[in-house]
């Protein structure tokens, strides 16, 4: 009997953890240590409880997945910055490591690339410079999902995001009003949350989009302002965007971007618009990328709307 049951213990062994995973553990271990807390690994390794001020279970399947994506030398900062990020969050009434918790608290916002600098999000450029990032959380107190909290759920970033923009829909419809940009008239999509950018992609549920698209300008999170690109009068429309967006842009507290953008087959493209000052003026210099400058070029020989010529 007991020949049979050491067979049957070699058996059932646990096979050996990969030496990855516990250079992994043992990095965890020592940054916890740092933080004040002691450790305690599931057998299965997939949770680790610190124990010390307060008491925390941390889920590690993202954590480790994200591991596995990147080098070794990113290991101390990728596991530093996560167990402070759990322990900045502990007080959370959700745990977004729980796709169920946290799917109906997904939304986006977007931010300048610039701005994220070297913060660790999950997002999606929009253009080069504007990056749709997926948040969770409540109101004003939502923030960016992490890669750690990401890999831990059973869909991928691009569904998430999605889930994201369909939550962002259904809170809120932006209203729409009509406002005058000296002589350009355009509409005023405003909405109560940071997530108004959201119905970009669904801008022909919010008023008319023709074939040729329109300009978008996105001065604030909550203000998205749109002209219609329908006739050669469009070159004054992306003059009047840009000036009122970098008017608001340097006024508003949640400022977005001064640019303006062409949203065309369901992309934002960047219009760079730049202000030039030489001999005490300041002129716009516009240099509009390929595809819209063909654009440009077919409205130039194009009747405008509402003219039934001679």
């Amino acid at each position: 009997m007991r020949l049979f049951r050491r067979h049957r213990d070699r058996q059932t062994r646990r096979a050996a953890r990969p030496v990855e995973e516990v250079d992994l553990d043992s990095l965890l271990a020592l940054v916890a240590d740092t933080l004040g807390y002691t450790c305690a690994f599931a057998s299965d390794g997939g949770t680790l409880t610190l124990s010390g001020p307060r008491r925390l279970a941390v889920r590690l399947a993202g954590l480790r997945a994200e591991a596995r994506r990147r080098s070794r030398e990113d290991w101390p900062v990728i596991v530093s910055e996560y167990l402070s990020h759990v322990l900045a969050t502990a007080g959370e009434p959700f745990d977004a490591c729980d796709l169920a918790q946290a799917r109906p608290l997904l939304r986006t916002r977007l931010h300048l690339d610039d701005d994220l600098g070297a913060a660790r999000v999950v997002g999606r450029h929009l253009t080069a410079d504007l990056v749709e990032v997926l948040t969770v959380g409540y109101g004003e107190a939502a923030r960016p999902v992490r890669p750690e909290e990401l890999g831990c759920w059973p869909i991928s970033a691009a569904k998430a995001l999605e889930a994201a923009v369909g939550n962002a829909r259904r809170d809120e419809r932006p209203s729409v009003t009509e406002a005058d940009l000296g002589g350009v008239t355009v509409k005023r999509l405003s909405g109560t949350t940071a997530s108004v950018a959201a119905h970009l992609r669904h801008l022909d549920a919010c008023l008319p989009v023709p074939a040729d698209g329109a300009l978008v300008a996105l001065p604030g999170s909550t203000t998205m302002l749109v002209h219609p690109v329908e006739g050669i009068g469009v070159v004054r429309a992306i003059e009047r965007l840009r000036l009122f967006a970098q008017r608001e842009y340097d006024l508003r507290a949640d400022a977005l971007s001064p640019q303006v953008y062409w949203w065309h087959d369901g992309r934002l493209t960047l219009i760079r618009a730049d202000l030039v000052s030489q001999d005490g003026q300041t002129r716009l210099v516009v240099a509009p990328p390929q595809e819209f400058a063909r654009v440009l070029a077919a409205l130039a020989v194009r009747p405008e709307p509402g003219d039934s010529g001679s």
